[in-house]
């Protein structure tokens, strides 16, 4: 079983013969020995003495000789050297041999005296801005903020010109755009304008051929009355056709060819002559002086079918000339005669 008693202690490179006094005992220094009891039993601490005291002074003078130096270096002023008594020197202890001090130690001699020789200025430089002539850390900070401030500013210049890009060619389309609408809008209504003239010139073109083949019933007349008039004049109440004025005897002719449906003596119609044509359209001619065809007889356009007179309810010498559908119904003479390019 191991022993609990201490082991013995190192003799002091610090003696009393070293520093030529008496011999005198050196403690620990424990700031808590006075203000806290003791702790007793196994746990106790004991107390250091000789090297590890020795060994705190040589730390502290380390730490102090190489902040001496750098402040010194700092202050471009020559280093303050640190002597001690041959006594004391001599028996000091290697600086590689303490704990933690020889790792920070190196070998090559030459290397330190670089270190402590490089300025405080010259802390925070780039080996890039060392290339470029840099030699103080504060002309390098303001260097570097004068370059970003220069990014900066051409980044913000590039967005601007981007911006600036986009919004021209955004104002380019839309004038593009607005002028091929109204390129589109002009190209519509020409073509619109060109089928409305092709389509009355097909309207003319047309009624030009059914002029041709259809003609008016007579040559010569006045417009005296037309259809739909009110009146007591008619039995109806109302006039169904359409009357045309003119001498007694002036020829009627066939407006169109087809077949003569009845020819004769009509009551209030007076002498009257139904002309059918090939579409069941039925033309009526009333209060004739005389008829000069006969029912079933093929007529032509133009052809004489009677005389114009004044038989049957009259006023005056005239043509009534009516116009009904193949059901009998009546529709405005003037408006389809019109419809088969005549004017009336």
């Amino acid at each position: 079983m191991a022993s609990n008693k201490p082991a013995p202690e190192a003799p002091s490179p610090f003696s009393a013969d070293t520093f030529g006094g008496a011999e005198r005992s050196v403690g620990e220094w424990n700031p808590t020995e006075e203000s806290i009891r003791p702790v007793r039993g196994r746990h106790r601490v004991a107390k250091q003495r000789g090297l590890a005291r020795s060994s705190t002074v040589l730390g502290v003078g380390v730490i102090a000789a190489v902040g001496a130096g750098g402040m010194a270096t700092a202050q471009d002023k020559a280093p303050v050297s640190i002597s001690l008594p041959d006594s004391i020197a001599d028996n000091l202890p290697d600086a590689k041999s303490l704990p933690g001090v020889g790792s920070f130690m190196s070998d090559d001699v030459e290397a330190a005296p670089v270190a402590a020789a490089a300025p405080l200025t010259s802390a925070g430089l780039t080996s890039a801005e060392a290339e470029q002539g840099a030699t103080d850390a504060g002309e390098a900070l303001r260097a570097r903020i004068l370059q970003q401030a220069e990014q900066q500013q051409a980044s913000a210049d590039a967005e601007a010109k981007a911006a600036a890009e986009k919004a021209a060619a955004e104002k380019a389309a839309a004038e593009a755009k607005k002028q091929q609408d109204e390129a589109e809008a002009k190209a519509a209504a020409e073509k619109k304008a060109a089928e409305e003239a092709a389509k009355k010139k097909a309207e003319a073109e047309r009624l030009a051929k059914l002029a041709a083949s259809y003609s008016l019933p007579t040559s010569s007349y006045t417009v005296t009355s037309t259809y739909g008039q009110s009146g007591a004049l008619w039995s109806s109440g109302q006039h169904t056709g359409l009357d045309l004025a003119g001498a007694t005897g002036t020829p009627l002719k066939a407006v169109h060819s087809g077949t003569i449906k009845s020819a004769g003596w009509s009551g209030s119609y007076g002498y009257r002559t139904v002309l059918e044509l090939e579409d069941g359209t039925e033309i009526w001619y009333a209060h004739q002086s005389s008829i000069d065809v006969s029912v079933g007889q093929k007529v032509t356009t133009g052809d004489t079918i009677g005389r114009m007179g004044a038989t049957g309810n009259v006023t005056g010498v005239h043509l009534h000339l009516e116009v009904r559908t193949a059901g009998g119904s009546a529709m405005d003479p003037m408006a389809w005669l019109n419809s088969k390019g005549l004017s009336v």
